[in-house]
């Protein structure tokens, strides 16, 4: 049995453990070699991202253990979200604490959330091709793939998985 966990918006205090997380999340799955690569900085630099989307961490006996980033369709951060979809990126659980329910905690408040916007019927989401433990999440939470939306990173040969989940 994990203690309680507390699902709610950051704030300035969290910013450096969402950016130690996210980079942490990323590095060890191996989807970037190093901290300095361009997509690494942005997503690091939590102060900027929320300028405009609501990020929400993950909190368990005081301390962020994870972060997610939600966008609806126009905002900066949607990058496929349609008008009726929320869509939430950077979905991240610090590796010393994965696999002990903190994502799947994450995703269910993520639709609860969205069940209550108004004309919201879906939530989406952008998965990398090779990130297996993603995939099983997002199945296990109900989400199916939608190959059609399937896109790859501006200038390069990298293919991104899209799936969503109606609510």
């Amino acid at each position: 049995m994990h203690p309680q966990l507390t699902i709610r918006p950051a704030v300035k205090a969290d910013f450096p453990a969402v950016a130690r997380i996210t980079g942490d999340s990323y590095l060890s799955a191996g989807y970037f070699d190093d901290a300095a690569h361009p997509y690494m900085v942005k997503i690091m630099d939590v102060a900027a991202r929320a300028e405009q989307p609501t990020i929400w961490v993950a909190e368990r006996e005081g301390t962020v253990i994870g972060s997610v980033t939600l966008a609806l369709a126009g905002e900066p951060y949607a990058d496929i979200a349609l008008q009726d979809e929320l869509e939430f990126r950077m979905l991240v659980v610090d590796p010393a604490v994965q696999r002990s329910g903190a994502g799947k905690a994450m995703v269910d408040a993520i639709i609860s959330h969205a069940k209550s916007l108004p004309n919201i019927k879906g939530v989406s989401l952008t998965t990398g091709q090779t990130w297996e433990s993603a995939h099983g999440l997002y199945r296990k939470t109900g989400f199916q793939r939608v190959p059609e939306r399937d896109w790859l990173v501006p200038g390069t040969d990298i293919k991104l998985l899209v799936y969503r989940r109606d609510l």
